[in-house]
């Protein structure tokens, strides 16, 4: 057969799903792919009988892979950056004639941009994960009970059923809405189980892509993929190997993964992304959703058989409007911690706390930490008012409502008599709790009193009420 036609050669890389470009000895342009130019940000059309010296000083080629092989006289490769902000990689190769002498150039030229910008996605969330595992650390040396702060019965029979469990390695489904605490539950099952010295590794499931998810869920071998660290990467299921792996948001696991994980749930063992080998992981797993399961299920967004391994010991994390008793000792707990943390002194006034338990707290205990850490840091005064919350929260209850046993008070107080200063304080608690109770006995409970002192005052203080 003989050498290929110049029409034929022309067709080839015309056709060609690889951007093609020959050069002669001289950097000449003798042949290009038409549609080469385009990934430079240059118009389409022919740069044949150009030079690829001329088009790098022009700032066109940065720098050019035939200039570099014509140089070397040897296969190079290089990544070009753009004038338009793309990354290129481009691959020569030299062709020398039978005397040894450099006769042509051919190059590769691909796109890498969207690699590129994966492998920035990627090396982000690593320093995020670095920076979120040095955290874990920190944390583990804490007494993490010391963040649960409940005297609610709801709360307290969370608690009895957590520390029940704690020991042992059943595995957890945390409920309840964003906000509740789910993740410093996790923590306290984690530090009051028997692998409390072992790594407690948290992973939010909405907040990894799902193009990284398998890789960082099950680490990957050297080589696996394009960008792929030399020497390879345990996964998290593999750092938790010993102590607890604890999936925030399991609600969001995409279906891709749902199945691999039921996997290594039921069998304990993995494989890394580009491996041939299973390992065995021995984990405690705990879950957390605010979305419900169930529902999913039905709908086919979660897998049911994934749902029952999940699903073993369930607890529900009431909201903090469910559980108002709460209120006041979270308010004092994170006041002092705001403190500690900032070198301050900060109070919050009798007249702000009642507007604070009566706000409904939608964001639960992470808006009311977020909030009281936000007033020790604003508020300049040494007393917090309610004047100094946000109007979502101060504008939530009419003035009346919450300030006429005060104005009683205020009222009676003026008569200068001590009898009717106390007696203006009973009729305010009095008050306060014939609000919040249901029942005289309730009452009772909550003021420390008998039931029928509760019936004498109610029907004493009735104009009042």
């Amino acid at each position: 057969m003989g050498e290929l036609s110049e029409l034929e050669l022309s067709k080839i890389i015309e056709t060609s799903n690889n951007n093609i470009t020959v050069t002669d000895e001289n950097g000449i342009i003798l042949r290009s792919h038409p549609e080469h130019w385009k990934i430079y940000g240059m118009e389409p059309g022919s740069y044949v009988g150009k030079s690829v010296y001329e088009l790098e000083e022009e700032g066109l080629l940065a720098p050019s892979i035939n200039a570099i092989v014509l140089k070397e006289k040897k296969f190079s490769r290089i990544l070009q950056h753009t004038k338009t902000g793309r990354v290129v990689m481009s691959t020569g190769y030299p062709i020398f004639n039978q005397d040894g002498q450099l006769v042509r150039v051919i190059s590769y030229s691909q796109d890498q941009t969207e690699i590129w910008k994966l492998q920035e996605e990627y090396e982000q969330l690593q320093r995020k994960l670095q920076g979120y595992q040095t955290e874990v650390e920190d944390l583990r040396e804490k007494e993490l009970d010391h963040s649960i702060v409940a005297r609610s019965s709801e709360m307290q029979q969370v608690l009895k059923t957590i520390y029940h469990v704690a020991k042992t390695d059943a595995t957890i489904l945390l409920l309840g809405s964003s906000g509740v605490g789910k993740s410093t539950f996790a923590r306290a099952l984690h530090k009051k189980s028997d692998r409390h010295r072992e790594p407690f590794i948290e992973v939010n499931c909405s907040t990894i892509p799902e193009s990284l998810f398998e890789s960082e869920i099950f680490g990957y071998e050297p080589g696996a993929f394009t960008g792929a660290h030399a020497k390879g990467k345990p996964g998290l299921i593999e750092q938790a190997d010993g102590g607890t792996l604890f999936l925030d948001e399991v609600g969001e696991l995409p279906l891709s993964m749902q199945a691999k994980l039921l996997k290594v749930i039921q069998e304990k063992k993995m494989m890394r992304v580009g491996g041939k080998k299973e390992k065995y992981i021995d984990f405690r797993l705990l879950t957390a959703t605010n979305q419900p399961l169930e529902t999913m299920v039905e709908e086919g967004k979660f897998r049911l058989d994934l749902f029952y391994r999940l699903n073993v010991v369930p607890i529900h994390i009431p909201s903090l409007h469910e559980r108002k008793e709460d209120i006041p000792v979270l308010l004092q707990h994170y006041i002092q911690k705001s403190n500690e943390k900032y070198s301050q002194n900060k109070k919050l006034h009798s007249s702000t706390y009642e507007a604070l338990i009566q706000y409904n707290w939608p964001g639960n205990i992470r808006e009311l930490e977020n909030l009281i850490e936000r007033l020790v840091l604003v508020v300049e005064e040494p007393a917090i008012y309610p004047k100094h919350l946000p109007a979502a929260i101060s504008g939530q209850t009419t003035q009346a409502e919450i300030s006429r046993p005060l104005l009683i008070v205020q009222e009676m107080s003026e008569k200068k008599s001590l009898k009717e200063t106390l007696e203006a304080l009973e009729i305010q608690l009095i008050a306060k709790a014939y609000k919040e109770c249901k029942t005289t006995y309730e009452m009772a409970d909550y003021l420390g009193i008998s039931q029928p002192s509760v019936m004498y005052k109610l029907k004493k203080y009735q104009q009042y009420l």
